[in-house]
């Protein structure tokens, strides 16, 4: 029987054990660049079997929040460099989430203020940070989104590869392909948010074209071995929906099993809300997902997200139900989340006001066990 402390190897990647610090945005790299205070959170939380990056911008364009890293300039790459060698000194294991939000950014975020881009001109009922010019920092509407002419869409597709490559030659142990959470390839992938009449739209196949090119480039760039992918079946996270999400991402599971990969990671239910969340007529079948996953022949690790405690979570693993599971806002508040889940002990409560920007305050001085007593 397998148990949540125990070593695994996903890919090519060796995890001293199955916990995993899920993506968490906190908008705390100022152009875009990562610096010493990120390379001191990542540290502090290397216990973890993997560590995954805020989701950072494969190119400007991709940006759609103030103060979030990205992966496509010198001193951002250079930045994270600074980043994996600390993960790496404290014995961790850390892939980079890569993102393009697509239609969720604004114009003043945008390379020459232009629109932002989506598979359809569909204006997103969400919100992005942005800051102000006295340097605080407040949410504010998305803005209208221009349709991808088809001729631009391969050029997106060669940014993920090129991204990936920068990521692994920074030293990052392997890259995650956010497809999650309604940002451009979620939107391509739901019939709400993806209108178009061309080869990346209308059927399922169609609409799951453009992630499975991304697949396909950074796969053969960096290797299969080394990358995850992340799918939120029925979040409504950044007006994401779709009135069949089960067809849908059978299709996108069956497909994936055809990749080597390290991990399928997924969120169940709404992303940082309810486990029972669904969209559609049923509720969705996650153990039909994975079952139709392995039918085909997949042979990732299963990485289990949203909501998760320490006895879920054992369970979980124990049955079989997951051989990783994510945990986000807990790793916020206790960078030792490791030991005190092991040892039962209790955890911080994080501070809700310090989530997104700032600087060391709710960020890095949270105190670990030992600090406590």
């Amino acid at each position: 029987m397998a148990s949540l402390f125990d070593p695994i190897k996903v890919g090519d990647i060796a995890l001293k054990n199955r916990i995993v610090m899920a993506p968490l945005t906190r908008n705390r790299s100022p152009g875009a660049v990562p610096n010493t205070l990120n390379a001191t959170y990542y540290e502090q939380r290397a216990s973890a079997g993997l560590l995954i990056t805020e989701a950072t911008a494969i190119t400007h364009q991709g940006q759609g929040y103030a103060d979030v890293p990205g992966l496509y300039t010198t001193e951002a790459l250079e930045g994270w460099r600074k980043v994996t060698d600390s993960a790496h000194k404290a014995g961790g294991r850390i892939v980079v989430q890569m993102w393009h939000v697509g239609r969720i950014s604004h114009e003043s975020l945008q390379p020459g203020g232009g629109k932002p881009v989506a598979p359809s001109a569909i204006r997103a009922k969400s919100k992005t940070y942005l800051v102000n010019a006295d340097g605080t920092g407040s949410f504010a509407e998305t803005s209208e989104p221009r349709a991808l002419e088809l001729t631009e869409i391969a050029g997106i597709v060669e940014d993920y590869r090129k991204a990936a490559r920068a990521a692994v030659d920074a030293g990052f142990d392997g890259v995650e392909i956010h497809a999650a959470n309604g940002y451009l390839i979620d939107q391509f992938l739901r019939s709400s948010s993806n209108k178009r009449s061309d080869a990346y739209g209308g059927s399922i196949e169609n609409r799951a074209r453009f992630l499975f090119e991304v697949l396909e480039a950074v796969t053969n760039e960096v290797g299969a071995g080394r990358v995850g992918i992340r799918i939120s079946p029925v979040t409504p996270a950044n007006d994401a929906h779709d009135p069949e999400p089960q067809p849908l991402f059978t299709y996108v599971a069956e497909k994936l099993a055809r990749y080597p990969l390290a991990y399928i990671h997924i969120i169940e239910g709404a992303t940082g809300g309810p486990r029972d969340h669904q969209q559609g007529e049923r509720p969705f079948d996650y153990a039909a997902l994975r079952s139709a996953y392995t039918a085909a022949g997949g042979m990732a690790a299963w990485m289990a997200n949203n909501g998760y405690d320490r006895d879920l979570a054992i369970k979980a693993v124990e049955d079989g139900e997951a051989d990783l599971i994510a945990f986000g806002k807990p790793f916020i508040a206790n960078p030792d989340l490791v030991r005190r889940l092991k040892n039962n002990a209790p955890l911080n409560t994080p501070d809700q006001a310090t989530f997104y920007g700032g600087g060391a305050k709710g960020y890095t001085d949270y105190p670990a066990l030992e600090q406590v007593a």
